[in-house]
């Protein structure tokens, strides 16, 4: 049984990169840029104002009042000596302006403009050319998540379509035949949350679920069938289920007899011990265990940062952290934990530990505490891996 640091290790070695497409910028949040993005213009394009107010030109003061601006418009002509001209934020600030005042220091009468207080200093409240940015500027690096500040820049230079990684299609499949159809369940049944959890997340990462989430009881022939027909259809497979080593856990041979790569078969970490992964031609599969918790976990230790790697994103491991513990713990047994835990002051505070099939305590978390195989003894102040669990 392998660590999960050598999990890890092999599940990124078997990483391929996603083809990429072109697509309108309203549609990029959350794509993954495929290339680095060049300023095509300064930015601010102009010299601006940056309140509403007076432009002035050089003096003391009073200022001839010779126009009015406001955004979108152009003066024509230089600012003489004495002369002043009413603009708005944002309008291009005329040639040969001192500053803008603000309107609230502004008093005019007769056309002529006195300010009260000092007079200002040169540049006040001018938002010069290119002081965001400078034509041919590296504006944002090949593999960045977009987001809204990341749209709002490329749109501001003037993009109206990136290339970005096309969206992977996830293929669910929860297997298992003691799971009740509807809201009513029989003697013996139990509602079904795997599959639902999973395609919730991938939606949410903005990947494409039409079609692709399946169930399926425990038959051979038909898992098969399945695993077949999602690794046609789909760019990564999670199954859920039949994972372990029983008479009903049947996935390890239904890979194999699909002529399946097994790169490893169980990890010694709690939970999800079980979780066995693999590629079907070069497709991934990510066999999961049946427990919820489980599944919750693996998603956001090994298949969260692998779809992310498979867009080219430059922080794949984004959400981790190393922070102290706020208080200290003893840890039993050799393997590798996985705790539900809240960041609180800078620090980890741990949630109640619950077994596998149990999520009551990850609904309170924001983070999951990550403590290897080897830390058995933690004391309050030592650092420990996090994995944020929600977007920061």
């Amino acid at each position: 049984m392998i660590t999960v640091e050598e999990a890890r290790t092999i599940v990124m070695g078997e990483q391929w990169t996603m083809p990429d497409e072109q697509l309108p910028l309203e549609e990029c949040h959350g794509r993954v840029l495929a290339g680095d993005v060049f300023a095509r213009h300064a930015f601010p394009l102009f010299d601006m104002s940056a309140v509403d107010g007076f432009a002035v030109g050089d003096g003391t003061g009073p200022w001839q009042v010779v126009g009015s601006l406001p955004a979108g418009d152009t003066f024509g002509r230089p600012l003489d000596a004495g002369e002043a001209v009413r603009i708005f934020t944002g309008a291009q600030v005329p040639e040969a302006s001192h500053a803008v005042v603000m309107q609230e220091r502004c008093t005019v009468h007769d056309a002529a403009l006195s300010i009260e207080g000092e007079p200002p200093a040169a540049g006040a409240n001018i938002r010069r050319r290119a002081e965001g940015h400078a034509r041919g500027d590296l504006l944002l690096r090949g593999g960045t998540r977009l987001d809204m500040a990341a749209i709002g820049l490329l749109a501001a230079d003037g993009v109206d379509a990136v290339p970005v990684a096309m969206a992977p299609v996830v293929g669910i499949i929860r297997t298992g035949g003691e799971f009740a159809d509807g809201s009513s369940a029989g003697p013996g049944r139990i509602f079904s949350s795997n599959e639902v959890m999973l395609s919730a997340a991938a939606r949410a990462a903005g990947w494409p679920q039409e079609d692709h989430v399946y169930t399926v009881a425990d038959l051979p022939s038909e898992i098969k069938a399945t695993i077949f027909r999602a690794s046609l259809d789909c760019h990564l497979v999670i199954t859920t289920g039949g994972v372990s080593v029983g008479e009903h856990d049947l996935l390890r041979s239904v890979l194999e007899d699909l002529g399946a790569e097994i790169h490893f078969h169980g990890v010694l970490q709690k939970p999800g011990k079980p979780m066995l992964f693999a590629t079907v031609g070069h497709v991934p599969v990510f066999a999961l265990p049946g427990n919820p918790r489980a599944v919750l976990v693996a998603w956001h230790v090994y298949v969260l940062p692998y779809i992310r790697a498979m867009q080219g994103m430059r922080d794949r491991d984004h959400g981790r952290d190393h922070l102290p513990m706020a208080h200290g713990l003893s840890l039993k047994g050799g393997r590798a934990e996985f705790r539900a835990a809240r960041v609180r002051g800078g620090k980890i505070e741990l949630l109640k530990d619950e077994g596998s099939h149990l999520l009551g305590s990850l609904t309170e978390a924001d983070a999951l505490a990550y403590f290897p195989h080897t830390m058995r003894q933690v004391e309050s102040g030592d650092e420990v891996e996090v994995i944020h669990l929600h977007e920061r």
